[in-house]
């Protein structure tokens, strides 16, 4: 799984890291979501799957190798650490607690984009079994649950990194509300009014996309004091 296929969870506290982070590895061509740190990763990984964790470990609260060691109790995901700390010993520690990698600040972008892709050709892939369809019917639009993929007929449905992420989300929970705030939480946006209509924003732009008539929206419906649900066919 390479590129626009792999969705990358980024954990960082440094807000302008991150965002630099985030910005690269979109325009790599991947699927990024960006929390500022451990427990604001946790809420996020209550709903989505990854297929990698790229993660700082100098974080204020829980730091990243005790983060780590404690993922590594219920997730195989793989987890790249990101540290100003390069000592063998402080390595050691990292894969210890069940890092796939680890990679001493500062660093080259090139260099961490190589390491990212090395770890995700090792990792075997597994089909999901969650009980969700692998593929979701919109009318005349179908959603690849798996690849991430939207299609109308034999054309490909372009969709942005954040349509594409909000998909994933709405995919994992088919006919379940998800809040505006869980939107903002899980899309790795900082809280607040503004986010949530910009959150708004996007849904509208998805509607356009999946829907017939998106002023009235079948698919994408709107649950009121709930949020946004995916109802598919």
């Amino acid at each position: 799984m390479m590129g626009s296929e792999a969705h990358l969870l980024i954990v960082d506290d440094d807000e302008r890291i991150r965002g630099l982070l985030q910005k690269f590895l979109i325009r790599n061509g991947f699927y990024v979501t960006a929390a500022r740190d451990a427990a604001h990763a946790r809420r996020i990984l209550s709903g989505l799957d990854f297929d990698m964790i790229v993660l700082d470990v100098m974080m204020p609260g829980e730091d990243g190798v005790s983060f780590t060691k404690s993922l590594r109790e219920t997730l195989k995901t793989p987890i790249l650490l990101l540290t100003a700390k390069g000592e063998t010993h402080d390595r050691i520690t990292g894969f210890e607690a069940g890092a796939d990698d680890y990679l001493p600040k500062p660093f080259e972008p090139k260099e961490l984009l190589l390491r990212i892709n090395a770890i995700l050709r090792r990792v075997p892939q597994e089909p999901a079994d969650n009980g969700i369809p692998k593929v979701l019917h919109l009318g005349a639009i179908r959603y690849d649950v798996e690849r991430g993929e939207m299609w109308q007929g034999d054309d490909m449905v372009r969709l942005t990194a954040t349509e594409s992420q909000l998909m994933k989300i709405f995919s994992a929970v088919p006919t379940e509300a998800v809040s505006r705030s869980e939107l903002v939480e899980k899309l790795g946006r900082d809280k607040g009014q503004a986010q949530e209509r910009a959150v708004d924003v996007q849904i509208t732009r998805l509607r356009r996309k999946i829907e017939a008539d998106p002023r009235q929206p079948r698919y994408l419906q709107t649950v009121r004091g709930e949020g946004y649900m995916l109802a598919p066919d």
